[in-house]
């Protein structure tokens, strides 16, 4: 999986299979489900991501987890729902053998949205040198 490069979120999806697969189609529906209904899934970095305007979020296929990149804001925000999880600035992984926690994950991509609309506004609104 890691030598080719995928044009394709199906085609990433596709490139693993059982556990792997199932979880991975599972958190692309979670993110979905929490998405704006005009963002777009995209291939970035050689992995999944859903896209308005700017990248929101990640995820990815490892050997013995799923892992979720929301940036830094949402880590920070939900540290204590991620208690249990190993976790760094910018990434929380899912252990495979467990069920991914589907609330936690819809609302960090909720707080993602809001997070980049905020960056986005401030940007808009600094003076032009």
């Amino acid at each position: 999986m890691q030598t080719e490069k995928f044009k394709t979120v199906a085609g990433y999806i596709n490139s693993v299979s059982g556990i792997q697969k199932k979880q991975l189609q599972q958190i692309r529906n979670i993110i979905k489900q929490a998405a704006p209904a005009d963002a777009e899934e995209v291939i970035s970095y050689n992995i999944p991501a859903i896209k308005a305007q700017t990248v929101l979020v990640y995820y990815a296929a490892y050997a013995h987890h799923i892992g979720f990149y929301p940036t830094g804001a949402p880590i920070k925000a939900f540290a204590n729902a991620l208690t249990g999880y190993k976790t760094s600035e910018g990434a929380v992984q899912f252990p495979l053998e467990h069920p991914l926690p589907e609330e936690l994950i819809k609302q960090m991509v909720r707080y993602r949205i809001k997070d980049a609309e905020e960056k986005a506004a401030a940007k808009r609104s600094r003076p032009v040198k």
